[in-house]
C-alpha cells in the first residue's frame, strides 16, 4: 500500500520520532509504514489520518 505519511510528517517538520510518540507507536514501526513493508491496522490508519486532518483514503492508496 503507497501512503503520503513521510510528505505530511515532513510537512509539519516532524520527525519519526515525534510522529511516533504521537501515534504511541515505535519510530521503527513509523519508518516502515513509510517505507510500504508495513500495512497500518484500521486503528492506526484512523489515527493517523485524524493526526493529519486528512480521510484514510487521502493518505492511503491501494497498489495497483
Amino acid at each position: 500500500m503507497k501512503n503520503r505519511i513521510q510528505e505530511l510528517r515532513q510537512h509539519k517538520k516532524w520527525s519519526q520520532a515525534d510522529l511516533a510518540a504521537q501515534l504511541n507507536v515505535s519510530r521503527q514501526t513509523v519508518n516502515a509504514l513509510e517505507r510500504g513493508r508495513y500495512d497500518p491496522s484500521l486503528p492506526l490508519a484512523f489515527s493517523i489520518a485524524r493526526l493529519f486532518d486528512q480521510t484514510i483514503e487521502d493518505i492511503f492508496q491501494p497498489d495497483r
